[in-house]
């Protein structure tokens, strides 16, 4: 909504939820008083299709199967920031331990790699942390130069959802870093996905942690290189890769979370390492904008033909 009503090719006609149905929006998000005076609905999919051109649809796992199909169904244009439609439906079942009722064919919203978002008529919007990762390996394994990746991932406790847990609870998370799902996560998959897509032989492994921040996700990736590459090999790659990827900042030194605070933007930097064949590559994002609205906004850009940076060319909140 933030993002949306700053947007100069947008109208926000609708917002949908069944448990704050007819509260004011700005009642529940009050950063959004004086900029919509728009209430929750609780609409069914037709009523909601019969109003717009795009619906972004944000539920839990396993649910948006129900909501994404009568609202394609009925014409109109979906971006799903759930996992049930990133994945292939087999490797979504055994990964999310859920039977898929409804699949579809969804383009894989990373728009950095995968220029097919161009008039989509269905986007499956990353995970946060398969963006940062992903982005922050995919120029040299794209180059067939990577044997392996180690992500190590730090995420903001936004990460974790608006629901209050013993994880996000303070005195639980101030001045403590927490792993978890060590070998397991499901967003692993999603990396191995991707980076695989690029070359099928590059093995992926992830561990994630939970800090005392809001949000933003920092990524070390360690990239086991089949070569050895001096620092000007690896920024030429970069720089050929991302070319007119305008939310890519190419950066000499190490990524921060702060300068990346509230965009849109992915900073990347990396260093070699003397010692052998290993490089660092370290990745910062938003969680909340380019990990989730702001990519999805991203792609409704290009899924409609607008500027790709619309509504989203703006600094960070830095400090």
């Amino acid at each position: 909504m933030r993002l949306m009503i700053g947007h100069p090719g947008v109208e926000v006609v609708c917002v949908t939820s069944r448990r704050l149905d007819g509260l004011s929006v700005s009642d529940t998000h009050p950063h959004l008083r004086g900029f919509t005076d728009l209430k929750f609905q609780n609409l069914s999919a037709g009523e909601v299709a019969s109003q717009c051109d795009v619906v972004f649809t944000a539920v839990p796992h396993g649910s948006a199967m129900d909501v994404v199909p009568p609202l394609l169904d009925a014409g109109t244009k979906v971006i799903d920031l759930s996992a049930d439609y990133r994945l292939p439906v087999g490797v979504f079942e055994k990964t999310y331990n859920l039977k898929h009722k409804a699949p579809k064919e969804a383009v894989y919203g990373l728009p950095e790699l995968h220029p097919e978002v161009v008039g989509a008529s269905m986007i499956a919007n990353p995970g946060c942390y398969p963006t940062g990762a992903t982005l922050a390996a995919a120029p040299l394994t794209a180059a067939g130069l990577v044997e392996r990746v180690v992500f190590d991932s730090k995420s903001g406790i936004s990460g974790a959802g608006a629901e209050p847990s013993g994880v996000s609870h303070y005195p639980n998370m101030a001045d403590n870093v927490q792993a978890y799902k060590l070998t397991t996560h499901r967003h692993g998959v999603e990396m191995q996905q991707e980076l695989g897509r690029l070359d099928n032989n590059t093995r992926v492994s992830f561990t994630p942690h939970v800090i005392p921040s809001v949000r933003g996700i920092l990524t070390t990736a360690h990239l086991f290189m089949k070569e050895d590459m001096d620092a000007g090999q690896v920024a030429d790659i970069y720089n050929r890769f991302y070319r007119d990827k305008p939310f890519i900042r190419l950066i000499d030194g190490i990524p921060m979370l702060g300068p990346v605070r509230g965009s849109n933007f992915c900073d990347i930097g990396f260093e070699t390492d003397a010692e052998g064949q290993r490089l660092v590559v370290v990745s910062a994002i938003d969680n909340l904008v380019k990990g989730a609205s702001g990519q999805a906004v991203q792609n409704m850009n290009l899924m409609f033909g607008l500027d790709e940076t619309a509504g989203l060319w703006n600094p960070a909140t830095f400090p």
